[in-house]
């Protein structure tokens, strides 16, 4: 089964995007404290569709919360632990499961959902972040399985792992 992935740089304008603006609100609000080893929150998942019966792209929305903002890495950030041979190269997990027979089953795709994360760690003394971070995810425009479901995590720089969260099932069928 092969999948199709947009380009890096398109899904980074999400990221870039979306820290902006929590950087200039951040600057106005109450300082919240939130523990060291980040938390996320599934939040949405939408599909847009062609003129065909299948959804071809889909967008992952989630929310997280870092105490101490050591979340994402810079393009430069290639050396040990974050090495491209390393489970860590990628702070940013999404495991992608079909029902197959009426049992969700975890597919390995080649590419992955798997993303790195852009620096987002502000510059602030609380280093405390929250925000948004909505993924675009190209999807088999022909499945066999047409439900879907995916998990997902992020790693901080401290290599802390967050709680792993999940999509509801996803039907790619146009209804």
């Amino acid at each position: 089964m092969m999948f199709y992935r947009n380009l890096q740089g398109f899904r980074n304008c999400f990221f870039i995007a979306l820290t902006s603006v929590m950087m200039l609100f951040s600057s106005c609000m109450k300082k919240e404290v939130y523990p060291d080893i980040p938390a996320i929150q599934f939040e949405n998942f939408t599909m847009q569709f062609d003129s065909g019966m299948y959804a071809k792209r889909g967008f992952l929305t989630i929310s997280f919360k870092d105490g101490n903002g050591d979340i994402g890495l810079l393009p430069t950030q290639t050396q040990p632990p974050f090495d491209t041979g390393s489970i860590y190269y990628y702070d940013y997990i999404i495991d992608y499961y079909e029902k197959q027979y009426g049992t969700f089953v975890k597919v390995s795709l080649d590419p992955s959902y798997n993303a790195r994360i852009p620096y987002l760690t502000p510059n602030d003394p609380s280093k405390a972040i929250k925000g948004i971070i909505v993924d675009t995810l190209t999807l088999n425009p022909f499945p066999v399985h047409d439900t879907i479901k995916f998990k997902f995590f992020i790693y901080d720089r401290a290599l802390n792992k967050s709680n792993v969260d999940s999509t509801p099932p996803i039907i790619l069928k146009r209804r």
